[in-house]
């Protein structure tokens, strides 16, 4: 299963791609199109909806045979039915990875332990959507009996830009009778600015937490509770009429003052940045209603089984990962943009950055070595057309390599004038300027004076691929985001590593918890970090101690 007796760089279909890129380093998109006319129309896959023209990036058959053949050595295929059956894959922590159960049908069966987990994911979403229409419909009323018109989701990592981005994506659907806002940052600021102009007596705070003792959630949740209380005359009772928890914790969720029957919970097979179908999303329900929620779900279950199912050589999530692995592994590629021409994705780039990043951001394989290879990309990008008048220069004529992911729809949630032709005209240009360039033959032959020919020269042969659906709804979201998600899991498949861990970020949270008290104490007591770390913490006492004036 983990692939551990041949290393990586040691099976066949690696060593041959190691000598292919060579082969393919100099080979141009021009001469590429040019040698296969229907190259267009060929290489491009569907499933679920979507549509990916992957005809723009710097393959050729061979490439593609052998980039197959490397997912079959690394056995991707085993890999994909584990996960579906619910095998311990996240083996550092024991877990299974389930996040395909969240969005299964109802008479699904997945059987973890002896379970089938099913039944329980729907009864969860089921109290979910009573509650969403309790909400919704104006049912539910706040301590002095008024209505609830704003939600304010506390939350971090995947509690936070999940919803955040599923939120800005489906506005389109969303209740505009509600305002919705989102907290994650422990710095003050982030909470204040939320709450500024809100009436407490109307305000809902959905407090993501599996454990509830994240020490940012927790904090922006415990001074949301004190504002609260002090909008609403200091009784305690109030909290449980705006406060509803995510959490698996009983008791701490009920020390804070929530009714546990208002506790939405989850699994420890649901990883927190797979986690927006799960009770995570009860924003993202409070928002777009459960009808369309459930179509969300539905378009996550489409790709799922278009994943599950589907040969590699026409498998979009198999596809996008290959290509990735191709770039970062032999092209010495170390960034990705994602770049959608619709601005409701404006916040999906910035999720993906968890998705991805925190998923392969590994150097350990599987059976403990260290990885002799790059794996993630950093992923990064911002909606068009406003990436094109910032960094799509870099993109163009630098000297790096960046592979683009293109994502654009046919029809407009908003219709207004040309401005839906002008946006697709933008994105249909931008990635064939990136694969064909102008050369300097063409700059000549408009007439540019020789000494400003060179700038007006563009190399081209910078990959993409474009990513096309009908229009941006619930299910196109859900397809979307499955198709990511299993795209990483197909790069880690192929790296060997454990995509469902993120033991990174902890080393940071433990000093910061060491830290604090230190930062706090009164006296100048003895610190026994670095020079550079006792330094700044000595800095920070010292202005705290002067009242803000810099020492």
């Amino acid at each position: 299963m983990n692939a551990t007796v041949t290393p990586l760089t040691s099976r066949p279909a690696w060593q041959a791609l190691e000598t292919h890129a060579r082969t393919m380093r100099d080979v141009h998109l021009r001469t590429l199109f040019a040698g296969d006319p229907a190259r267009g129309q060929r290489l491009t896959a569907k499933g679920a909806g979507l549509l990916l023209d992957y005809s723009k990036n710097r393959v050729n058959d061979e490439t593609l045979r052998l980039l197959a053949r490397l997912a079959d050595e690394s056995g991707l295929r085993d890999r994909i039915d584990a996960m579906f059956r619910g095998d311990r894959i996240n083996i550092t922590e024991d877990r299974a990875v389930l996040h395909v159960a969240l969005r299964a049908p109802r008479d699904a069966a997945i059987v973890l332990d002896g379970r089938n987990v099913v039944p329980d994911v729907h009864a969860v979403l089921d109290k979910m959507a009573g509650f969403a229409q309790r909400i919704r419909g104006g049912d539910w009323k706040g301590h002095t009996g008024q209505r609830i018109r704003n939600v304010i989701n506390i939350g971090i990592g995947g509690s936070d830009l999940g919803p955040v981005m599923a939120y800005e994506a489906l506005r389109h659907y969303s209740e505009r009778g509600l305002t919705f806002r989102f907290v994650s940052n422990v710095d003050g600021i982030d909470l204040v600015e939320a709450t500024r102009d809100l009436d407490p007596a109307e305000t809902l705070f959905i407090v993501s937490s599996k454990t509830f003792t994240t020490l940012e959630t927790m904090t922006n949740a415990q001074s949301a509770r004190d504002w609260l209380l002090a909008g609403l005359g200091g009784d305690p009772r109030a909290v449980a009429r705006h406060f509803v928890a995510v959490s698996t914790n009983d008791q701490k969720v009920s020390e804070f003052g929530i009714d546990t029957a208002n506790m939405f919970g989850f699994w420890d097979w649901v990883g927190g940045r797979y986690s927006m179908d799960s009770a995570i999303g009860l924003s993202t329900m409070l928002a777009i209603g459960p009808d369309n929620f459930r179509a969300l779900l539905e378009g996550f279950h489409q790709m799922d089984e278009h994943f599950r199912t589907a040969p590699f050589e026409r498998n979009l999530p198999v596809l996008l990962g290959l290509l990735t692995v191709w770039y970062t592994s032999f092209f010495d590629a170390h960034t990705a943009a994602v770049l959608p021409y619709e601005n409701y994705l404006k916040r999906f780039p910035a999720y993906l950055q968890q998705l991805t990043m925190e998923s392969n951001g590994k150097s350990v394989t599987l059976d403990g070595g260290q990885v002799a290879y790059d794996t993630s990309p950093i992923y990064w990008g911002e909606p068009g057309t406003n990436g094109q008048h910032s960094f799509y220069q870099l993109i163009h004529q630098g000297t790096r390599l960046i592979p683009c992911d293109f994502i654009a729809f046919a029809h407009p949630l908003t219709p207004l004038g040309r401005h839906h032709d002008i946006l697709l005209a933008n994105a249909f240009a931008q990635s064939e300027a990136l694969a064909f360039g102008k050369t300097l033959e063409q700059v000549q032959a408009e007439g540019v004076p020789a000494a400003l020919a060179p700038h007006r020269v563009f190399a081209g042969n910078r990959p993409s691929n474009t990513i096309l659906a009908d229009r941006l709804t619930p299910q196109t979201l859900g397809a979307l985001v499955a198709l990511y998600e299993h795209s990483v899991f197909t790069q880690g498949a192929i790296w060997n590593i454990n995509c469902f861990d993120q033991w990174g970020v902890e080393l940071g949270k433990a000093l910061a918890q060491r830290i604090l008290p230190e930062l706090e104490a009164p006296d100048d007591s003895a610190l026994r970090h670095d020079s550079s770390t006792n330094n700044l913490i000595r800095w920070y006492r010292r202005s705290q101690q002067r009242g803000g004036t810099l020492p």
